[in-house]
């Protein structure tokens, strides 16, 4: 631990840095840069970037080569060699996984789990649609991307998996990179066995993407992916989406901003914006107040408490290139900033006004009202999904739900005494668009 501290105190002039006040030379400038997303947290620049240019030959590498490409990427990406029947987990490990994992762990996870499935089937419009003009119908095989290479992720097993299960999806299917021992981490094995999932595959990255996208020949491809990922997992997402396949949203990696009001504990603010830097050394921690104090008091609470973590490097790393804390003239101003910045994760702790700044917010995949309610609680426990949308795509992106997983036909029926009452208004408007074939559709009918 000294040494970490020693390193601690290194840092310290580093994080100094990301302290933005009005007084600076450069503050319109700084700030404009952070809603302009110039340092995105990992995410890459444009298609012909180098790093896309990377992720897109993966994926016509895996096109192309199927379980033999697949495999090769395996060995290069995860230091693992696997054969293709090696791929899928077989189905006695999940249940040796599930059969040891720690009863109390178990007992909170299928505590969560319940969580979860409660909120989704309450806000499931499936099952609710009572027009005759719309059928809603489940998306039939769906891929679920678990992150596991810094941290085994069971919660997003569950705030995937569970959404789709609510929405009445047959298949799904897991992947996840095989970073303990040479596999998945037992932990996710458990909760996938929990939930009744069999059919996990331990590869991961922008390949898994690509193998979920097209198919080879021992994975079925599936209709829709989902789930959160870094920024490979990410981008190939995107490069994917429409062509074979659909997507929820692009969600990794993390972020949080945190407005904080002039009574906001520095301690948990500090602590919130640390829980998102330790995901990765790419992600994104903001805190926007209008109280200069509160800012110095953050910035000091996050040089205390960094030495104390695990994770250290990483957050360490995180903060110093993403993250910031910005003092604004006043609230609306902060409320400004938000709506612009558009995170994956907004804390809004303001007290008594919370909610009602809350209220003003337009663009966050999840809001977290008031100083009692830490991204964590989202995380794990309340009922909506933690996969939400990253990188100012919380705009036109919402969380993930199981609203994602059924697909709507539109159902339109007229009859003859209809048709005959709407004809000239249909063919007047064919007729504009100098579409014969579309009058004569109609013309034929009135003869008949």
């Amino acid at each position: 631990m000294e040494t970490l501290r020693i390193k601690g105190k290194i840092v310290s002039s580093e994080l100094d840095k990301i302290l933005i006040t009005p007084s600076q030379r450069d503050y319109d400038e700084r700030v404009k840069k952070l809603l302009e997303r110039k340092t995105p947290g990992g995410r890459f620049a444009g298609y012909d970037s180098k790093d896309s240019l990377a992720v897109r030959d993966i994926i016509r590498t895996i096109y192309k080569g199927g379980d033999k490409a697949l495999a090769k990427f395996t060995e290069k990406f995860d230091g693992v060699k696997l054969k293709p029947d090696e791929f899928r987990v077989p189905k006695k490990d999940l249940e040796k996984a599930r059969k040891e994992i720690d009863a109390n762990l178990l007992k909170s996870l299928r505590q969560a789990i319940e969580n979860v499935r409660q909120y989704q089937t309450e806000i499931f419009i499936g099952n609710k649609n009572i027009h005759p003009g719309i059928k809603y119908t489940s998306i039939k095989r769906v891929g679920l991307c678990i992150p596991g290479a810094s941290a085994p992720l069971p919660s997003t097993v569950i705030m995937t998996a569970v959404p789709a299960q609510v929405a009445g999806v047959k298949e799904i299917v897991v992947v996840s990179p095989p970073r303990y021992k040479g596999s998945i981490h037992p932990v996710i094995l458990a909760v996938c066995c929990e939930l009744g999932i069999n059919e996990v595959y331990r590869i991961g990255g922008a390949q898994a993407v690509a193998a979920l996208a097209a198919g080879t020949e021992t994975i079925r491809k599936v209709d829709k992916i989902v789930g959160p990922g870094n920024q490979w997992v990410t981008t190939a997402k995107k490069m994917v989406s429409g062509d074979y396949v659909g997507i929820d949203c692009l969600a990794g990696p993390s972020e949080v901003l945190i407005i904080a009001g002039d009574k906001a504990n520095p301690a948990w603010v500090a602590a919130d914006m640390l829980s998102q830097s330790e995901h990765a050394a790419d992600s994104i921690a903001i805190a926007v107040t209008d109280s200069k104090l509160v800012a110095e008091n953050i910035l000091k609470e996050l040089k205390n408490q960094l030495v104390t973590l695990t994770r250290a490097k990483d957050a360490q790393e995180s903060l110093s290139k993403f993250g910031a804390i910005v003092v604004v003239a006043n609230m609306a101003k902060a409320i400004d900033f938000a709506n612009d910045f558009a995170a994956e994760h907004l804390e809004i702790q303001c007290g008594k006004e919370s909610r009602k700044i809350a209220d003003k917010i337009e663009n966050a995949g999840a809001i977290f009202i008031g100083d009692y309610t830490p991204v964590a609680v989202g995380d794990y426990w309340a009922g909506p999904s933690h996969t939400l949308p990253t990188g100012q795509t919380a705009k036109f992106f919402s969380a993930l739900s199981s609203n994602d997983f059924i697909k709507s036909t539109s159902i339109i029926e007229f009859d003859k005494k209809q048709l005959t009452e709407n004809a000239a208004d249909i063919i007047r408007i064919a007729q504009t668009e100098g579409l014969d074939a579309h009058v004569k559709s109609i013309k034929i009918r009135r003869q008949g």
